[in-house]
Order: structure tokens, then C-alpha cells, then sequence
């Protein structure tokens, strides 16, 4: 039981690093930074974009518009750390005792 929740953990905290990725690649494109003609950079969006929308897309429903400003991805980010921490704390204990 001890090699599932690991796992779970080791899921949540790679979705954690990809939301930030996504959070950080939509800054650069809306920038310019990156040249969004490039077939590389455009897969990657496609793919970050594919990878956080279907969790980003029902916290945007409920928030306000904010104009411009995206907080979804904190929000996510602090749902993923609750749930991190909840397994961790509450149901790890309770399955190995």
C-alpha cells in the first residue's frame, strides 16, 4: 500500500511542476519571448495546453473574470497541495498503522 501512495504523491507533484510549466510557457507566448511560428513550440504548447486545460477548465467556470489576470492555475496549485498534504497526513497513517 505504501508503493501506491508514493505513487499517487510522485503524480501530484509532476502535475505540479507541469502546471507551472504551462503557467510560465503562456507568459513567454503572450510575451513574444518565444517564436510561436516554430512547429517544436508549438508542440509543446499543444501538449502543456492538452495536459492542464481538462483541470484548469472547471475551476474557470466558477471564478470571476478577473480581466486578463488567470488565477486558475494557483487555485489548482493549491488544491493539488491539499491534496498532497491530506494524503500524507491523514490517509498514509491510517493505512500503515
Amino acid at each position: 500500500m505504501l508503493a501506491l501512495i508514493q505513487t499517487i504523491v510522485m503524480a501530484l507533484d509532476l502535475y505540479w511542476w507541469v502546471i507551472i510549466a504551462s503557467a510560465i510557457f503562456s507568459w513567454l507566448y503572450a510575451f513574444n519571448v518565444v517564436n510561436s511560428r516554430n512547429q517544436f513550440v508549438g508542440s509543446i504548447g499543444n501538449m502543456l495546453y492538452r495536459l492542464t486545460e481538462p483541470a484548469l477548465r472547471p475551476i474557470r467556470r466558477f471564478m470571476p473574470d478577473l480581466g486578463g489576470i488567470d488565477i486558475s492555475p494557483i487555485i489548482l496549485l493549491l488544491i493539488l497541495f491539499f491534496l498532497r498534504q491530506f494524503i500524507l497526513t491523514t490517509i498514509a497513517p491510517l493505512l500503515l498503522a
